[in-house]
């Protein structure tokens, strides 16, 4: 319930990405206006500041090392290093922080550490940074994190400190005006993960629709994140992600109906539809992104163990619901087999439909040609 932010009150805004407007756009961004770029500091200023009282402090540079700060400014996107001792950096921090009722903290990579020929050996937030969030955990304040990134980011060792996680990627040049409309509720966020966030990196690489394994974990152990001996898991990691693809959040809560289809034993060229209900149940008007997903469950060829096949991005008003169908068709179940021909094959699926692609329901049909 820290977001959205109140429009009262004082907000310390901390961390090296708050005032660094050459930053905003990310990489590949060379047709980019940086001059005119908004940075988080003035989007907020700007928009709230009749309203809020906003103070603001660095509290640490991106990384402690001055060599790998160089190497991530390259190409002219400078982190603005301080290079006065990190004890002084982080008091001023401190000192901000203590005089506010909530902290926007303004964390992660700058433009430069993700992109073309910029690969890491560790996706996480650096140490630095790290070490700023631990200490403003300990003020007792509320923490809303603001991540700016070019990648999925392996989050464990921090995603329980904040109160908030607002990914907010690379915006580009009016990065602040937007993120600050999100913050402060003028806005409600309705994005969905493109793409799979970690646990760590001995996960990688990870994504949803990945072949199945001869040994599979149970579901069951699967989600008590239990290990097995001689099965597909780690001694020590979950085998789920940390936000799975499709993930993301409203300031409002979805509830979801059971789900219905028209046909279990469609034959040849019909079509099925596959629906929920969708209830906007929580206290803010909000969209919500319908995913429908499909598993062959047995292929000529060895088949995902579910594809995204439809989506359907639906605004509903405090308390309103409506019923989401998805069509489904033979063109839906095709894919390329030995003989590179674009078919689709009789048998058993598995259809799905859900928040994200962890979190699903699941019907079962057999379509016959």
């Amino acid at each position: 319930n820290v977001l959205p932010l109140k429009k009262s009150g004082t907000v310390a805004v901390i961390g090296p990405l708050v005032n660094n407007s050459l930053n905003m756009a990310g990489t590949w961004s060379v047709g980019a206006k940086h001059a005119n770029a908004i940075s988080l500091m003035k989007g907020l200023q700007d928009n709230f500041g009749k309203e809020v009282k906003f103070i603001s402090a660095k509290g640490a540079n991106i990384d402690y090392s001055e060599k790998l700060e160089s190497i991530y400014a390259a190409h002219g996107k400078l982190t603005d290093r301080d290079n006065r001792p990190k004890e002084v950096i982080l008091k001023e921090a401190l000192d901000v922080a203590n005089k506010a009722d909530v902290i926007v903290l303004a964390i992660g990579e700058s433009a430069e550490m993700s992109g073309e020929s910029s690969s890491r050996s560790e996706i996480t937030i650096p140490q630095s940074q790290v070490d700023l969030l631990n200490e403003l955990k300990k003020t007792g304040k509320p923490i809303a994190m603001v991540l700016f990134t070019g990648r999925p980011l392996a989050l464990s060792n921090v995603k329980d400190l904040p109160e908030a996680i607002l990914n907010v990627w690379f915006a580009g040049t009016e990065a602040g005006n937007a993120i600050s409309d999100v913050l402060f509720g003028k806005i409600n966020p309705s994005g969905k993960l493109p793409v799979t966030f970690p646990r760590s990196l001995g996960q990688v690489p990870i994504y949803y629709n990945h072949k199945n394994t001869g040994r599979p974990l149970s579901a069951e152990k699967t989600a008590k994140c239990e290990y097995d001996r001689f099965r597909a898991n780690y001694m020590d990691e979950c085998n789920t992600p940390l936000y799975p693809f499709g993930f993301g959040l409203s300031y409002t809560n979805f509830t979801y109906s059971d789900m219905s289809v028209s046909n279990t034993n469609p034959k040849g060229n019909q079509s099925i539809q596959a629906s929920v209900t969708v209830k906007n149940s929580g206290n803010y008007d909000g969209a919500e992104v319908v995913q429908l997903y499909i598993r062959d469950m047995v292929g000529s060829i060895t088949r995902p163990v579910k594809e995204l096949k439809g989506f359907e991005k639906v605004f509903l008003k405090k308390g309103e619901s409506k019923k989401i169908t998805f069509t489904i068709t033979p063109e839906d179940l095709k894919f390329y087999n030995n003989a590179l021909k674009y078919d689709w094959e009789e048998g058993e699926f598995d259809v799905m439909i859900g928040t994200n692609s962890a979190d699903v329901q699941h019907t079962k049909i057999y379509w016959s040609k």
